[in-house]
């Protein structure tokens, strides 16, 4: 399956996520979509990441725009982590890969001197017709919500 592109329709795709939720994205046309790819449940940058999601919720929602985590754990873990940190969107499950090969996401990493394949950070803005307007890979934690939160404000 080829990857995303910029100013393309993103295919459309389905996924499990939390809150017994299958998310479709077809079904979720009309609405901005955010998705946001992470490495691990529980880990400092990823909860991180997602606590400043959940902080600017009300605003994305007030544009129309719908928070979708996803990485390689199981439901299992997202619905403990969403809990944790009481996230109000749903978090999806991607234990086959598909999504995050289809938005290109798994990348060679290096941690204490081994290499290994991993998900590289990055976040994905959909816009209301399916289109993928923005991406950011190798994301930073630090104010990347804002800037996200920017992105969508100049649809």
């Amino acid at each position: 399956m080829p990857s995303v592109e910029l100013n393309k329709p993103v295919p459309d795709f389905e996924a499990a996520a939390t809150g017994d939720q299958t998310v479709r994205l077809d079904d979720l046309k009309g609405q901005n979509v955010v998705i946001y790819f992470y490495p691990k449940d529980n880990t400092p940058g990823c909860t991180t990441e997602g606590q400043d999601f959940r902080d600017r919720m009300k605003q994305f929602e007030e544009l129309d725009t719908v928070i979708l985590g996803v990485s390689r754990d199981g439901l299992k873990a997202h619905e403990n982590f969403r809990a944790k940190h009481e996230f109000p969107f749903h978090l999806i499950s991607d234990k086959d890969e598909a999504l995050c090969n289809l938005f290109d996401v798994i990348k060679l990493k290096k941690l204490y001197g081994k290499e290994y394949m991993g998900v590289d950070r990055s976040t994905f803005l959909i816009d209301k017709d399916g289109v993928l307007r923005a991406e950011w890979r190798g994301v930073i934690v630090k104010g990347h919500a804002d800037e996200v939160l920017e992105a969508v404000k100049a649809l």
